[in-house]
């Protein structure tokens, strides 16, 4: 199949050296890929400029398989953008438990609410309008500005990274400040300038699809013959180049189910950080030389002021983020003494139970609740 593919190629010329003509013809090829073959998503079926905004917001680091899960269901829950704005930020992190990346619904809760306040309720077409809004920054503001108002604004994500570095035949690491700057001029260069609605979509769309990260389908691609990298390489999937990643640290956690007369206590992480906003079981990373009781002491002191008596280890949960792996060691804790303090956190509160599920908790801490829950609901 190789061989085959080698044979039928020609010299691609330099896209940033196409005539009008040809760059027409390269728009003409993908948009026309575009309208025959794109998914068919919930959020192309509408033009409504709230709707494609919060579906911008989920799709970024965020597979569209998963979005598809949550999309429908938080629009039922917040149909307009008056009503995210009215919700408590609570109900907003509700709504998005699971997906990870809790900012983005932060950061889309905030920016509903200056636009409800500021803007008449109603998002600006302008990018530079959309930039001003508290929450909103260059991607999504491009994404709108495009996809729901047709201006003519580039819209560069992971996929469209890929799929210009290649055409490109661009060897230097993607995420480059530099190289993301030289993308970003690359992608209003190529933008098929009046369709950009289209237009930006079909670039996401064949990254998506056909340019991918690993065994690209350069041989049914519309754009291959302007692809440098499909001409020039063997291997077109060593593009974009990949900046060397250190090792990912490791961290042992101890987890606090603390007990007092038939409630557990619970605390919220402040908004500034890690999975800001999201309840959780209290407690924190175990120093070295440190026991997880010890622990377990020291952070509920340091976080909560309070004191506690550990009791029975209840379970391990192992998890990744993109950045830090854990190890919650998870113990059953009675409460001593203390008035609980807000320390290292910004709210507290005693819960039954069956009042964790209506809380919004990371999915590690979910895991615990779903044991937990499982036990104490055993008849």
């Amino acid at each position: 199949m190789q061989r085959a593919i080698k044979a039928r190629k020609k010299r691609a010329p330099r896209l940033n050296q196409l005539s009008p003509h040809r760059l027409r013809f390269l728009h003409k090829k993908l948009l026309a890929w575009y309208q025959a073959e794109h998914r068919d998503l919930p959020w192309r079926r509408t033009r409504d400029p709230y709707r494609i905004w919060v579906s911008e917001v989920m799709l970024q680091q965020t597979q569209t398989i998963k979005v598809l899960d949550y999309y429908d269901r938080f629009l039922e829950r917040f149909p307009d953008l008056n009503t995210l704005a009215a919700a408590a930020q609570d109900e907003v992190l509700k709504a998005w438990e699971g997906m990870g990346y809790y900012a983005r619904a932060r950061h889309l809760h905030r920016a509903a609410k200056y636009i409800g306040a500021h803007c008449r309720g109603r998002l600006p077409r302008d990018y530079e309008a959309l930039l001003q809004i508290p929450g909103i920054g260059p991607y999504t503001a491009a994404a709108v500005s495009s996809i729901a108002f047709n201006r003519d604004h580039a819209v560069v994500d992971g996929n469209v990274e890929r799929v210009l570095c290649r055409w490109f035949r661009i060897q230097q690491p993607a995420k480059a400040a530099a190289t993301k700057k030289m993308l970003h001029e690359l992608a209003q260069h190529v933008l098929a300038k009046g369709q950009a609605r289209y237009w930006n979509q079909a670039v996401m769309e064949l990254g998506a699809r056909i340019c991918t990260p690993r065994a690209p389908k350069c041989e049914i691609c519309v754009a291959m013959r302007y692809c440098r990298a499909f001409q020039d390489l063997d291997d077109p999937a060593r593009l974009p180049v990949k900046i060397q990643r250190p090792a990912v640290p490791h961290q042992q956690i101890a987890i606090g189910l603390v007990w007092h007369a038939g409630k557990l206590l619970v605390d919220q992480r402040r908004n500034d950080g890690l999975l800001g906003g999201l309840w959780e079981f209290p407690g924190g990373k175990i120093e070295s030389g440190e026991t997880p009781a010890a622990a377990l002491r020291r952070e509920l002191r340091e976080e909560l002021a309070v004191e506690v008596e550990v009791g029975d280890y209840f379970m391990t949960v192992e998890h990744a983020y993109t950045h830090l792996r854990v190890t919650l060691n998870v113990y059953h804790c009675l409460y001593q003494n203390g008035a609980p303090q807000a320390l290292g956190c910004q709210n507290w509160r005693w819960v039954q139970p069956a009042e964790l599920r209506q809380l919004a908790f990371p999915n590690a801490n979910r895991r615990i609740i779903d044991r937990l829950l499982d036990e104490v609901m055993e008849p």
